[in-house]
C-alpha cells in the first residue's frame, strides 16, 4: 500500500497583491494545486504579490526589469536518504497577482484557471522540470495538463475558439 507523500503548504499574500479576481480563492484550493503536483514529500511556500515586490525580485534574482507571472525559488537539498525526515523538494513560489490577472484577461483565460496554471508551473520548476529545449517543453507542459485536468480546467495551451 502507497501512502500519500507529506507536503507541506505554506500561504502568504502580501497586503498589495490583494487583487479582485482572486478574493475568492481559498487557501485549501490553493493547497489542493500545490499536493496535487507532488508524488514525493515537499515543503513549498506560496506567496501572492504585488507589481512592486513581483518587479523586485524577478530583477535581483534575474536581471529581468519587470514582474512577472511565477518565479520559483528551489532549495538545493542535501541528499540524506529517505529516512532523513526532510522533505525531499522545498521551495518558495511567488505568484504576482496583477500580471496573472493581466494575462488571462489577454489570453481568454478564467483568471483562477490561469492561476492555478502558474501555481502547478511553479512546483514542477520545482521539482527540476525545465521549458528551455522543445522536448523539455513539451514534458512539463503535459505534466501541467495531466494535473489541471483532475481539477476539470481545460488545456492552458489551447486558446479558446482554436482546435
Amino acid at each position: 500500500m502507497s501512502t500519500k507523500p507529506q507536503v507541506s503548504v505554506a500561504i502568504q499574500w502580501a497586503t498589495e497583491a490583494d487583487h479582485p479576481p482572486f478574493s475568492e480563492l481559498s487557501n485549501a484550493q490553493i493547497r489542493r494545486w500545490v499536493r496535487a503536483c507532488f508524488a514525493d514529500s515537499a515543503d513549498i511556500t506560496i506567496r501572492m504579490v504585488g507589481e512592486t515586490e513581483g518587479r523586485q525580485l524577478n530583477n535581483d534574482f534575474r536581471g529581468k526589469d519587470y514582474a512577472t507571472n511565477v518565479l520559483t525559488f528551489p532549495m538545493e537539498m542535501p541528499s540524506l536518504g529517505a529516512d532523513s525526515g526532510l522533505p525531499t523538494f522545498m521551495a518558495d513560489i511567488v505568484l504576482c497577482t496583477a500580471v496573472v490577472d493581466k494575462e488571462a484577461k489577454e489570453q481568454g483565460k478564467k483568471p483562477l484557471d490561469h492561476f492555478a496554471h502558474l501555481v502547478v508551473h511553479g512546483c514542477l520548476h520545482a521539482q527540476g522540470y525545465v521549458h528551455e529545449l522543445e522536448s523539455q517543453a513539451s514534458l512539463m507542459e503535459n505534466k501541467e495538463i495531466e494535473i489541471l485536468k483532475r481539477f476539470r480546467i481545460s488545456n492552458p495551451y489551447v486558446l479558446e475558439g482554436t482546435k
